[in-house]
């Protein structure tokens, strides 16, 4: 419980941080943020590993994967921070974060696997793992794109102007996630085919459907942009649809059952 708590304030100090100066003419204090964002992720990779490894096997609850993914995304984010203009995102990924900590805390659950006993379940469980935070971020990407989008429209200056990237920096860098991440979710389902003994089977078919519905709609936006030159609105729609479906299969049914229903 201490634990997580810390975890949790170490991650909205990082972005209480650059939020209460993004109206500053100096700008955040990215060094502090940057700081104390290294110590959370160190302190949440501990707190993983207390959660998620038990003596029974491993603990793959609903709100231990997201903490997972969670501690994906804002690892990922940070690492881009030093290379890419991402400020105005970086309080959104680790006040995320941090809430899904305090979820965790407060509402405690188990979902006991032996991945030890099917080695090669780990790695369909890594490939959807990492395709979920990759298309989590570009999501968050798409979302900024949005934004910037509606700013030059009402060609208005923002107050936010100094921590938001250029356009087509943004773009660029969304197809880029977009691209990965449905490799990566494609790999996860061939995996899935391959692995496991039935994707159809009562209790997963729904998580096969909506998986398979995902990445339908993320692959028809990549062929759109690339062969067709789709951009804008319909790329960032296409991008939040998809997203929603791949957040349905991989919680959906766990979210009734592990939190509604118990």
């Amino acid at each position: 419980m201490l634990l997580g708590l810390v975890c949790f304030c170490l991650y909205a100090g990082a972005a209480g941080v650059i939020l209460l100066k993004f109206f500053d003419h100096k700008g955040p204090n990215l060094k502090l943020s940057y700081l104390l964002a290294i110590v959370a992720l160190a302190v949440h990779a501990l707190l993983l590993n207390n959660d998620i490894f038990v003596s029974l096997g491993e603990n793959l609850s609903m709100l231990n994967v997201a903490s997972l993914i969670g501690w994906l995304i804002s690892l990922t984010m940070l690492i881009a921070a030093f290379t890419m203009p991402n400020t105005i995102l970086l309080p959104v990924v680790y006040l995320f974060t941090g809430v899904i900590i305090l979820l965790d805390l407060f509402i405690p659950d188990a979902h006991i696997m032996q991945i030890g006993v099917q080695p090669e379940l780990m790695i369909h469980i890594g490939l959807a793992l990492f395709a979920y935070a990759c298309l989590g971020i570009a999501l968050l990407y798409a979302l900024q794109l949005a934004y910037i989008n509606m700013r030059l429209k009402e060609k208005k200056a923002s107050l936010l102007h100094s921590s938001l990237p250029p356009l087509m920096m943004v773009e660029g860098i969304l197809f880029k996630l977009l691209t990965v991440g449905t490799i990566l979710l494609t790999l996860s389902l061939i995996s899935g085919f391959v692995f496991l003994e039935n994707m159809f089977a009562q209790g997963q078919a729904h998580k096969t459907i909506l998986s398979i519905m995902a990445w339908l709609v993320f692959s028809t936006e990549l062929i759109g942009h690339f062969r067709f030159g789709w951009r804008g609105k319909p790329i960032i729609f296409a991008t939040i649809l998809g997203s929603v479906l791949l957040s349905l299969a991989y919680f959906g049914s766990r979210f009734v059952k592990e939190i509604i229903l118990s």
